[in-house]
């Protein structure tokens, strides 16, 4: 059953500390997830959230702050010297810990790794920090069994005894050669199986798929994804194997692709978050928004040099923000089925296949709604059929373009490298927005003759 933090735990913790019962406090919480006393920890003061840290062994604080708010995270790290910091990585896989290292000053970060007290974990950490921290070298971690072609199956188990000390999960057995060259993968089922004096080279397994450390974080997940992957090995430059990335580092990166792209949808140009400073949100908002006002211009602009319909027509006027949202919703529906297709890698064909395809589709749509629209602008508004026609017309031909704008704009911005999440946003919506309104009126200035 999911944990739900309530009002009264938080009071009762706050009370306990408030009144300095160290030992309470550490027998509600020690049998809780880590997750849960992060999630804890989020809701009380920085005090609170300190003592709790200070409370709880370093076992369990040590995955704690992997779950931490990166703000909260911060102030506990900043309350910690480099020897309480250091204790906490010694408790951490590689990659964590280094994720960990990385958001400290220089300074703390040098005197944090000096006090490390393992001497190859400590090396495996400085090596990681060396890559960027979005691609495959800086999301894996150095923990891993691997066994050499050349020895037999005894040996390669009594081997694999001593490494799996230092590995939290075994997901796979790699194969090297005497360069460290990564060859296969080994059966646990074929390990087991097999006489003692076989050697490995006869039953290990070379195909394997692997990354390079250069390979991008959303390309790892990608391909993660595709083979169902729990681990997958990675390579250096000379095919030395060096590392693995787990499956719960790629989620992380799932997550903060969504997040992102969800954001730029939204019209949002910088990673924020709720609890940023009204600066930052700022930041990143108002881009946008300048963006959006200065195309609503662009559309009353366009509006006005038909001011002739004003007299004569003036029910054409109260259709204008029917014509506006349409072509803005199908625009985004468009691009938003091409942005999860190229996100995903299913995207298939060609360009004008597609646009073909979106021409059809938008067609039907556009017709049915066109149908709809003229009864209802007649039955309901009371608009003569004239009227009701040019409008319908005027919505098939935008619904049209929006959903040819829709299809376009993300494939090209993802050939020339820019993020197709872009064209979801109000980017996509503004232009729309303008082609519409355009297209309205030069329709309705055809048939109605203003």
């Amino acid at each position: 059953m999911e944990f739900k933090i309530s009002r009264e735990l938080i009071h009762e913790l706050e009370v306990l500390i408030q009144e300095n019962k160290e030992q309470e406090v550490f027998h509600l919480l020690k049998d809780m997830h880590y997750a849960d006393v992060a999630e804890i920890m989020e809701e009380l003061d920085d005090y609170g959230a300190i003592y709790v840290f200070n409370t709880l062994d370093s076992e369990k604080t040590a995955e704690i702050l992997l779950e931490l708010d990166e703000e909260v995270r911060i102030k506990i790290l900043k309350s910690l010297s480099a020897k309480e910091i250091a204790d906490e990585l010694d408790e951490l896989d590689t990659d964590d810990a280094a994720d960990i290292i990385a958001e400290l000053p220089q300074e703390k970060k040098e005197q944090v790794i000096s006090e490390l007290e393992d001497v190859e974990h400590a090396k495996d950490i400085v090596d990681l920090l060396r890559y960027d921290e979005d691609s495959a070298g800086g999301l894996m971690a150095k923990e891993l069994v691997k066994v050499n072609e050349n020895w037999n199956v005894l040996t390669c188990v009594k081997e694999m005894r001593a490494q799996a000390e230092n590995v939290t999960r075994v997901h796979s057995i790699y194969v090297v050669d005497d360069e460290g060259r990564l060859k296969g993968r080994l059966s646990l089922k074929d390990l087991l199986t097999t006489s003692t004096k076989t050697p490995i080279s006869e039953v290990y397994i070379p195909k394997v798929d692997y990354v390079k450390v250069d390979t991008e974080g959303v390309e790892v997940a990608r391909i993660m994804q595709k083979y169902d992957l729990e681990a997958i090995p990675v390579v250096d430059e000379l095919g030395r194997l060096v590392g693995r990335i787990t499956i719960d580092d790629i989620v992380d990166v799932i997550k903060e692709e969504a997040d992102k792209d969800y954001q730029l949808a939204a019209g949002i140009s910088q990673d924020v978050e709720a609890d940023d400073s009204i600066l930052e949100l700022t930041k990143a908002r108002l881009p946008w928004l300048v963006l959006a006002l200065s195309g609503s211009f662009i559309a009353v602009k366009i509006a006005s040099t038909f001011q002739g319909a004003m007299n004569d027509f003036p029910v054409v006027f109260f259709f204008t923000p029917l014509i506006a949202a349409m072509a803005g919703n199908v625009g985004v529906q468009s691009s938003a089925i091409i942005v999860q297709g190229l996100a995903n890698n299913s995207l298939s064909g060609s360009l004008w296949k597609r646009l073909i395809k979106e021409l059809l589709l938008s067609l039907l749509n556009g017709l049915f709604l066109a149908v709809l629209l003229l009864i209802g602008s007649h039955f309901i508004i009371g608009v003569d059929y004239l009227v009701g026609f040019t409008v319908a017309i005027s919505l098939v031909s935008v619904i049209i373009l929006a959903a040819l704008i829709g299809t376009f704009i993300p494939i090209t911005l993802n050939r020339f490298g820019i993020d197709p999440a872009l064209a979801t946003g109000p980017f996509i919506t503004t232009s729309n927005d303008i082609f519409g309104i355009l297209i309205y009126f030069s329709i309705a200035k055809i048939i109605l003759g203003f």
